[in-house]
């Protein structure tokens, strides 16, 4: 049997590329779907909105508590290619407590992270999650098939 070169090699992984320019990866993030060109600045307009709207409702429930400087980190969906189906939807957060240890002077921090799950429906598309995060405020829409929201997702996490 013949050695393969690796020029060879080349050859054959550009071959087996789609020649519509579509990814072979099953699942993208949404903000390259359908393409970077597309999908990037209307995803970002959202994660706007909803970062907006957390900070609107922040002080006077999520921040409230021991971490009270809570801050909106990324919020990202995976999507499958094929079809345009959020697989999930992730949220994170950012959060500290500081005190001063009286006896040594120290400060001793407290700080963590949160990643909370949208409470999304099976099967939902995400042209239809961002037209509905789109509309008014983004944080108290009801999601696609469900009566729940994003602020609902927090509540339940953090």
């Amino acid at each position: 049997m013949k050695p393969i070169f690796p020029s060879a090699l080349l050859l054959l992984a550009v071959c087996s590329l789609p020649m519509d320019g579509r990814t072979t990866e099953t699942f993208v993030d949404a903000r390259t779907y359908p393409t970077q060109a597309v999908g990037w600045e209307r995803f970002r307009a959202v994660e706007a909105r909803l970062v907006g709207g957390f900070n609107d409702v922040c002080g006077d429930t999520f921040c409230e508590g021991e971490y009270h400087n809570l801050q909106a980190l990324r919020f990202r969906c995976s999507v499958e290619a094929a079809s345009g189906r959020v697989e999930e939807c992730v949220w994170t957060f950012t959060g500290s407590t500081a005190r001063v240890d009286a006896a040594s002077g120290a400060i001793v921090v407290d700080a963590r992270t949160w990643a909370c799950r949208a409470p999304l429906a099976a099967n939902t598309q995400l042209p239809v999650l961002l037209q509905t995060l789109e509309q008014g405020q983004a944080l108290h829409a009801p999601l696609p098939g469900t009566p729940d929201s994003m602020y609902d997702g927090l509540t339940e996490c953090l």
